[in-house]
């Protein structure tokens, strides 16, 4: 995914390379309490994050759907960690990317996703083309109320592959994320073919 940065209510921009519709929320849509800890965050909070943000009613109802583009919410998730609340249309995807040095954690709320994803670490810097070896491929299913935690440098696309249904899901990764790096795959060959930095989504 991944990553769309300033206060609410105010349109936001998600990285994504089919431009998702941006979307407006209260000011308390997913807000931590006023003085809490800014201490980092681990794994396991952010996962705790996203499974309770997933469970707001009416957080996840505050969310405008679009049928063409996806529309999304920033949060304020814990530790000073980037949030996002994101609603899927049919047929709607990330595409292949990365997080850099994020890690992060993500849980569907309504609908299902399905995420590709690298099981392998990917050079960090000076390469344009790769080669994967067999066996680094994974796949999985994310129902409503599922989700997953992820370390840094991890290579994934999320997809909703329903032809009639929107997906919602709640994505938060820390540090905020200081840059994506998308890629193509044709077969085995997977290309970097841009990276984005925070100035290119704010």
């Amino acid at each position: 995914m991944s990553s769309p940065h300033s206060a609410v209510p105010t349109a936001v921009s998600v990285p994504s390379p089919s431009a998702p519709v941006a979307a407006t929320a209260p000011a308390s849509a997913g807000s931590s309490p006023a003085g809490s800890s800014a201490a980092a965050p681990t794994v396991a909070e952010l996962m705790d994050f996203v499974r309770d943000a997933a469970r707001d009613e009416n957080l996840i109802a505050s969310l405008p759907l679009d049928p063409e583009g996806r529309t999304w919410i920033r949060l304020d998730g814990p530790g000073g960690s980037e949030a996002w609340l994101i609603g899927w249309p049919p047929g709607t995807g990330t595409g292949w990317h990365d997080h850099a040095d994020s890690f992060g954690a993500f849980t569907t709320a309504s609908g299902a996703l399905k995420e590709h994803s690298l099981a392998v670490r990917l050079p960090t810097d000076g390469w344009k083309t790769l080669e994967l070896t067999e066996g680094v491929d994974r796949s999985r299913v994310l129902a409503t109320g599922q989700g997953r935690a992820f370390g840094q440098n991890h290579v994934h696309e999320v997809l909703n592959e329903s032809t009639d249904t929107h997906a919602v899901s709640v994505h938060a990764y820390y540090p905020p994320l200081p840059r994506i790096r998308r890629f193509s795959r044709t077969g085995a060959v997977l290309r970097l073919e841009q990276t984005e930095r925070p100035e290119d989504w704010q």
